[in-house]
């Protein structure tokens, strides 16, 4: 018997109305959920920051470990956000996280220690030529006064403060290189080999502590590109030997 179409209809009718009617997402949900997503972005900005900082400054011990839930308490977030921020770094060479969710700075061996000496031999004096034609006399100013906080620090024996200061002194100058490529390999240079500058620091002190800062500043102030090349590759020679005899003692103590 044919059907008529008036009951196709009727049937097609009846299944779509049968049919679970999908709820539609209101302005306020949107709102809570970008929130909820801005939220997260500035938790691991605020870890990654803190983490990077205690890695320039020392505060991360070789050899001493730590955890993921002790370093999200420290900084008051979830560990979700602590374990982004941490794999990252791992992944930079920085620190290493062991599969029982300990932390801990990688071992420098010799090895190591020379090729990271050799890179920042390679980078930095680049940085610093392509920096060069856009630090201005006010940025020498600035420099200055950052390099008169550094003399405080060598003189009062505040390792912590002094790596702090050195680091915002090289970046200073980097930073105004534009570079997208040489920046962020320099800073992941800086994050291995920075914790062990603290630890040889607060073996040996502060007196003794040499830098070629007033000479990069004379020469920034007289756009003297070799001049500038001299004193960061001077620089580099300088603090890097402090910790040479440390790794090499180590390795062969091992």
């Amino acid at each position: 018997m044919p059907v008529k179409a008036s009951e196709i209809i009727a049937s097609v009718h009846t299944r779509i109305t049968a049919l679970p009617v999908r709820r539609s997402i209101s302005a306020s949900e949107t709102t809570s959920d970008n929130e909820s997503t801005s939220s997260r972005g500035a938790a691991r900005d605020q870890v990654d920051t803190s983490i990077r900082s205690g890695l320039l400054t020392g505060q991360f011990i070789p050899g001493k470990a730590v955890t993921i839930r002790g370093l999200a308490a420290d900084i008051g977030v979830s560990p979700m956000p602590v374990r982004e921020v941490l794999q990252r770094l791992a992944a930079e060479n920085a620190l290493e996280v062991k599969p029982n969710g300990r932390v801990q700075i990688p071992d420098m061996t010799p090895a190591r220690f020379f090729e990271i000496y050799k890179a920042r031999f390679l980078l930095e004096p680049e940085l610093a030529e392509l920096a060069l034609p856009h630090l201005s006399r006010k940025d020498a100013k600035e420099l200055k006064q950052i390099d008169d906080e550094i003399d405080e620090k060598i003189n009062s024996g505040d390792a912590e403060a002094y790596l702090r200061l050195n680091h915002a002194f090289h970046f200073h100058i980097y930073r105004a290189s534009g570079s997208k490529v040489l920046l962020p390999l320099v800073d992941s240079l800086w994050l291995q080999f920075a914790p062990f500058m603290r630890t040889v620091y607060g073996r040996v002190g502060t007196a003794n502590l040499v830098d070629q800062h007033k000479a990069a500043i004379r020469a920034i102030e007289r756009n003297d590109v070799a001049e500038l090349r001299a004193a960061i590759t001077a620089d580099i020679s300088d603090g890097m030997g402090i910790l040479e005899p440390t790794i090499l003692v180590k390795s062969n103590s091992g």
